[in-house]
Formats: structure tokens, sequence, C-alpha cells
């Protein structure tokens, strides 16, 4: 393990600095982390729990809430879109929170409920049905359906047609479980019951799920000579009620109570924590004194009950079959530690089979097999989920040379230490907060530190990438170990298994691969022209979209295929270029749009006829840099993307006899160019993606010829380059401050990007220049957090067009990104 940054807050008075006791943290499967921090108020002599939201690519854009909750936050929980998070108290109140206009970093408490004075000790939304086992033993399979299959798994609760059923449940420190269901029209379903007729103190819970639907809760009241008890729980809805039953499952003792050598030892449990959501048969358990810890792992077995010789010849069937009972073993402990102060563990769903060990341990690919133990003195271990033998270990941000030093750093006082950890849903990436809130990022080798060739290398990096690209989780923790080396063949890999998947799953991952290609040729200064050419893929694709979206079929009963398909099966099949011989195989009248809806499109057809004009102006300025050649691309891409959408309205212009044509006309043929003016290149160049050909001779006679008749635009069509990714190559760790983005310096990608956004007989565009159809923003403007690119919240004269366009961007960016405000101060 190494750091790769930290981020602290600006020194404040000390007289409203209040350490947090029960630090929390969250990592969500969108690479947004949630934690908290208290504050003191000096008029007031109160605390203020905040609850501060961070993207691991820009960690100096923190968004803090004011959380309201009037006693110290207790548990943190993001559901599994990474949209919304759940935040308890230790007065029993929950909280539900979601992204406002679905923006990273700004959120708002929309529901929640309460359990009135009683302290939350463990919090979980309930399972949607979704389970994925990872195989390391077919990462060499062709097909991503064999790497990573789908475990029949139940959801907790189902609505009509077999939907999972949204909710929430809660365990509280009196021994009550609460369950709140969220219903489709907005109604909050509650209902509380006791765990067992007994009520006991709860220190200590967690909660799991099973295959069948059932929700498992795991006790402890912090007394290491009291069992840890486990509990089934099953939800319903009867009567327009929620309805809670409880089980009493077996319970277990740990074994260090059971040693005389330390009975008396660990007096104390302080972590109770189940390996992963959806496995409830396996748990780990630490127990700790003043100084020390020991950490157990327990797995529940099936094992047959013996049964007297007695009974076996009164029934001889009873001794052929004995019954089975659910019995708690110890698998493997640890020596003696030192004291534990939070424990992590991993979310990558890596299957353990004996086959997917072994090749794991092979090719020595250990993602998902760790977990992280934070200790007081500053140290933290990743230990084998399994044996838990310690694979890596850091010692924070200056290591002791020797073993004096460490003696020394133990007897100087109470170091500081991480409070709480979690690990990202890779396993290649560890945050840490400390007590003072100061954030450390750590990456976590897939090796674990031992030396492999470059292809295994690759192989371990492609293989996480592909699970990303499957489940939609982003995937910025894999690339803080790619080497701007590796970046040429993984592309080129990445490219390779996306195209041996069906048609059907490449147009799922259409978008998906795109950006993931994207944010890794940032890491390269040999293929960091690339960028603009897959963000300008993306941006085009979603035009296309909106533009095909708006073809309608004239009756309801229609065939299987929406008129936009069937335009495009029709123009890939047609070479032709003339517009005439390609609508004699269409039906006019389903290409007929409303005035209204055209007329919107006028500012969006406009942006794609200058987006042409300046891109084939742009052509021989380009051809001494483009050796890889990236701008043909933008040929290909256009003509496959929108020659559909220019006979569409080329067959609404013809079709229409109304005076708005007249002023029609003048957009049309900036949409016709797209086909005529690239039937050359588009036939001239090879469509192998990494190796495409120059265009024509004659094209680029033209194109020479063009800025002398017309004007042509400037454009400022690139991503913003404000990420902290890039800076992470040299392995040096950066010191960020909360609120203070850093300077640009040290950007060299920003150079590269430059020299692909000059038009001709233009000044240099500066890249972090708006693009939104040629308006700029008067006030806000939003950013995507993965790949970059960049629109605006507000802007004057706002067309139809404008948000019809913006409605397919709006909730998620089309790289599967996420929205977050940045104000213009940022340019």
């Amino acid at each position: 393990m190494d750091l790769a940054y930290i981020c602290e807050w600006e020194k404040r008075p000390k007289s409203n600095h209040c350490p947090s006791i029960p630090l929390v943290c969250a990592w969500s499967c969108r690479n947004l982390i949630a934690f908290t921090t208290d504050l003191k108020n000096e008029e007031e002599k109160d605390l203020t729990h905040m609850i501060h939201m961070i993207d691991t690519e820009h960690p100096w854009d923190v968004y803090s809430i004011n959380s309201g909750h009037v006693e110290m936050i207790t548990c943190l929980e993001w559901d599994q879109s990474g949209s919304r998070l759940l935040s308890a108290d230790a007065d029993g109140q929950i909280k539900c929170w979601s992204m406002t206009d679905h923006l990273a970093n700004s959120w708002e408490s929309t529901m929640g409920c309460s359990v009135e004075g009683d302290p939350i000790v463990a919090l979980s939304w309930l399972h949607n049905g979704v389970k994925l086992a990872l195989h390391v033993e077919k990462s060499g399979a062709s097909n991503f359906g064999e790497k990573f299959s789908r475990v029949k798994f139940s959801p907790s609760l189902t609505l009509f047609g077999g939907k999972p059923m949204e909710g929430w449940i809660a365990v509280t420190i009196s021994g009550l479980v609460t369950v709140s269901l969220l219903k489709p029209n907005g109604q909050v379903l509650t209902s509380t019951e006791s765990l067992c007729r007994l009520r006991c103190r709860v220190a200590l819970a967690d909660i799991a799920f099973t295959g069948g639907g059932n929700i498992v809760v795991a006790t402890s009241d912090g007394s290491n000579a009291s069992p840890v008890q486990f509990y089934k729980v099953c939800v319903s809805v009867v009567n327009e009620k929620c309805k809670i039953d409880t089980e009493i499952l077996p319970s277990l003792f740990m074994r260090c109570t059971t040693d005389p050598a330390r009975k008396d030892k660990y007096p104390a449990i302080t972590h109770l924590k189940f390996f992963a959501r959806d496995m409830s048969e396996q748990i780990l358990l630490c127990a700790s004194n003043q100084n020390n810890s020991i950490v157990e792992y327990w797995s529940l077995r099936k094992e047959g009950l013996p049964v007297n010789n007695i009974f076996q010849k009164l029934s001889p069937t009873v001794g052929d079959k004995p019954p089975m009972i659910l019995k708690w073993r110890i698998l493997s402990a640890t020596n003696d530690l030192d004291r534990v102060s939070a424990v992590a563990l991993p979310k990558l769903p890596i299957s353990l089979t004996n086959t997917d060990l072994k090749v794991a341990s092979d090719t020595k690919f250990f993602p998902g097999l760790g977990l992280a133990l934070a200790f007081h003195d500053g140290s933290v271990h990743i230990i084998h989920r399994l044996t838990l033998q310690t694979m890596a270990v850091s010692y924070g941000t200056q290591r002791p040379v020797d073993e004096q030093a460490i003696k020394r750093q133990r007897t100087a006082g109470p170091s500081v230490h991480f409070k709480a950890v979690q690990m990202s849903w890779t396993s290649l990436a560890l945050v840490g907060i400390d007590s003072h809130g100061k954030l450390s990022m750590l990456r976590i080798s897939p090796s674990m530190g031992h030396v492999l060739d470059m292809n295994m290398s690759l192989r371990h990096l492609l293989f996480l990438l592909e699970y990303c690209m499957v489940t939609g989780y982003d995937w910025w923790d894999i690339l803080l170990h790619v080497q701007p080396g590796m970046v040429q063949n993984l592309v080129e890999k990445l490219h390779e298994e996306y195209m041996r998947q069906n048609a059907a799953l490449q147009q799922v991952l259409s978008t998906r691969i795109i950006a993931m290609k994207a944010s890794l040729c940032k890491l390269s200064s040999a293929t960091v022209a690339r960028v603009c050419d897959y963000h300008a893929k993306l941006f085009l694709i979603a035009i296309s979209c909106t533009l095909k979206s708006l073809l309608r079929p004239p009756v309801l009963n229609t065939p299987d295929k929406s008129p936009g398909d069937r335009l495009t099966e029709i123009c890939s099949k047609i070479t032709d270029v003339d517009i005439d011989k390609v609508m004699i195989n269409l039906k006019t009248e389903e290409f007929v749009l409303e005035m209204t809806t055209l007329q919107s499109l006028q500012q969006l057809i406009q942006w794609v006829g200058d987006f042409v004009l300046y891109l084939l102006a742009s052509l021989p300025n380009q051809l001494p840099i483009v050796a890889s050649s990236i701008v043909t691309l933008y040929f290909l891409e256009l003509t496959d993307l929108f020659k559909p959408a220019k006979v569409g309205f080329q067959c609404y212009d013809r079709a229409l006899s109304m005076p708005y044509v007249e002023t029609n006309e003048e957009m049309i043929p900036l949409l016709m160019l797209l086909s005529l003016a690239f039937a050359a290149p588009a036939a001239s160049v090879s469509r192998d993606e990494n190796h495409p050909s120059e265009p024509d001779d004659a094209l680029i006679d033209e194109c020479c010829l063009l800025p002398s008749q017309l004007l042509i635009p400037s454009i400022g069509w690139l991503p913003a380059n404000d990420s902290i990714i890039s800076k992470l190559q040299n392995k040096q760790p950066l010191r960020l401050q909360f609120g203070k983005p850093p300077g640009l310096a040290g950007h060299s990608a920003l150079l590269q990007y430059d020299a692909f956004a000059r038009a001709p007989g233009q000044p240099k565009i500066d890249h972090l220049r708006r693009l939104h159809l040629g308006a700029y923003p008067t006030e806000e403007c939003k950013s995507c957090t993965r790949c970059g690119c960049v629109t605006m919240l507000k802007s004057p004269n706002k067309a139809t067009a404008v948000k019809q366009w913006e409605q397919r961007w709006i909730k998620n960016c089309l790289c599967g990104g996420l929205w977050r405000k940045m104000p213009l101060s940022y340019s």
C-alpha cells in the first residue's frame, strides 16, 4: 500500500474544534465518499453534526451538510445505486438524503423515520435481489456472462410482478428492529418489533441477507463473556401495513473466552461485521483490551446431529440420515495484535470456490480477498479474509525504519489514527478518516506487492475494468494503478473483449466503453489526444439519440421496430449519398414532425452544422499530428449517427408545405452535409479504430478553401481537465485542502488538449469555456465527475430544444458519471 493523497481542513480555532467520537464513513459504488465530523458553536455552546460528501476525483470540492441530527451520527449507508444515503443518530432519528436536481454536490433530506430516544447501532437498505459472482478462474473467457455470473438471490420484499420493494432496516440499542418501506406513491410504511421477548442491551450489531429473502441480524452487548446472538427477521406487507416476524438462530461465544490463557485478556467485543451484506453465514469478530486485540473468523455450517445407538436400533432410518443442525465454527484467528481502531471489508464479490481461490493464488490476484484493519498506532494492515494472514502493511505517511523508532512512536503518546476506514468497490483503494477529519487515500496493489510481468498486470486490471463496465460502477480506483505504458494495450484489449460480446450487450455497453477509453487515455501523453475524440463521440451519440427519439409512428399498431430504428437499418444498407434515392424506400408519413417541435430544434441543428464546418476546416491543420488519426473517426461517427436523422428531417421538409419550410431549408443542407461531404472520407478511411488511414487528398484541398468561403465558428467542445488522477502518476502523495481547488500547474495534458482546439484562422480556444449549443452560462455550470464534460445550469433565452436535449443528460451524464455544480470562478 502507498499513500495517494491527503485532504485536510483549514486550521480552525481550538475553541471550534471537537474531535468526532463516533466518526462514520461510507463509500458508494459511484466513488462518492460520505463521512461525518462535529463542529462546536462558540455562541450556543452546542455541537453541529455535519455530513460531508466528496468525489474521489475532486476531493477538494467537498459538499457539507448540516445534518439536523440532534445527537451524534452513528451510521451512514449508501443504497445499491449510490444515489441515496441514509444517516442515523443516537436519538433514533433516521434520514434519507437524495441528490437535488441529480447533482452530486447538492443534497436534501426527503424522508425518514424515528424510534424516539433509542440510538441506532446498525442500519442497512433492503436487498434488491441483484447479486453477482466474479470468477477468477474464467477471467480468460470471451463471454462476460461466464466471468460475472448472476447468482440466484431473492429480494427482501417484492411488489406486484416481482419488483423489489425499497426500504431500510435498523437495529436500536435496546434490541428493537425497525423497518421502513417506500411505496411507489411516496408513502413510507414503518413498523417496529423486538428482536426477542427478553430485550437486552445491544452495543454492536450488523445486518445481512439470505438468498431466500430473509434478513439476519447479529448482536452483541459488548461483553466477551456474553454470547453473540443471531436473529432471523422476515418482513411482509399485510393489509397495507408492514409486519415483522423474528426468530432466534444459533449463537456463539468467541474462542478467546474459552481459552484459559486468554479468558480475561480481551473483555470487550469492539467490532462485529458480516463479511458482506449478502453473506449471512460468515462473520468477523474482534475483541480488545486497552492495548491489544484479537480477530476471529466464524462460519455457519450444517452439521449432522449424532444420535444415540438406542434410537438407531429402534429406527434404522435415523442412523442413515441423521438430523442436520446449523452450527457456528471458527475457521481462523489471529495472534495478539495492536489495538484495532477500525475495520473495512471488501465489496468485490469474488467467488470463493477452491478452483477460483487456487487460480487467484497462482496469478497473484488478490482484490476481494483482503480486509483492512486500522490500528491505534496509525498503521493499516491488509489481511487475508480466510486465513487472516497479513498481506500488506502501511505505516502512514512516514514508515518507522527500525524497532527503536516503533517503540518511541508508541510511548510518545496517543498518535493520530484512523477512526473509520472503507474500501472501494474493486478493493484497489482504501480511505481513512482520522479524529481531526483528515482524509487519506491509499492505493492497494492488485498483487499485494508481488512482482508480475506486464501481461499479468494488464490481465488483472482488464478483468476489473470489465467488471465495472458490466455493473456500471465507477472505475476511478482502477486508474490509480494504470501506468502510462499500459494505456495503449489496455484500450486495445478492452476493445477486443467488447467486440466479442453479442450485439445486444454491445449496444448496452456502447457508451460505457467510450467513457472508459477516454479516462484511460488521459493517463498517457501518447494517447491524450484521443480524449477529445471520445468526448465528442459521446456528445454526438447524445444528439443522435435525441433526434431519432423525435420520430413517432403515425398509427398505434406499428411493427416491432420504431421509425428511427428502421431508418438506421435502411441507411446502413444503402451506400448511395443521393437523398432522393434513399427516400424511395421510406414512408414519408412516418417522419412528419409537429411545427413547434421542428422549430425548437433550430439551435440543435445549427450547432451540428457549426460543428461539421469547424471539423472540416480543422482537418488540414490536424494532419501533421494525426498519425494515429482521430479526426477521421469523427467522419465515420457522423456518417453513421446522423445520416438517419438527416434523412428524417429531409423527408419532413419534402412533405410539409407551410411557410416555415422556407426558413428551415437553410438548416437542412447543414444536415445533408453530414452525408454528402463525408462520403469520400467514409469510403476512403479504414474503420479500424486504432489504425485509421488519412482522408482523401481532394477532400483536403476543399477543406483548405473552406475558411475563405465561409465564416468558420469557434467551438469550445473539449472536456474540462481539472481532475486529480493525472497528478498521481509519479507516485508522490499529494497534500490537498478541502474547499481549495489545486492549481492547474502540472497538468501536462492541457497543452496537448489545446492543440486540438484551434479553428482555422482563429485564436486558441480556452478549453474551459462552456459549450452548450453556442450558449454560455450566466450563473452556474455543471461538470461531469467522470468524463469532465461541462454544460450550463442557467442561461438566457433557453429554447425548447435545449430543454429537450438536456433532459437526456440531466439525471446522469451519457458516460454514466454524476453531475456536480461548479461556480464560474473555477475557470
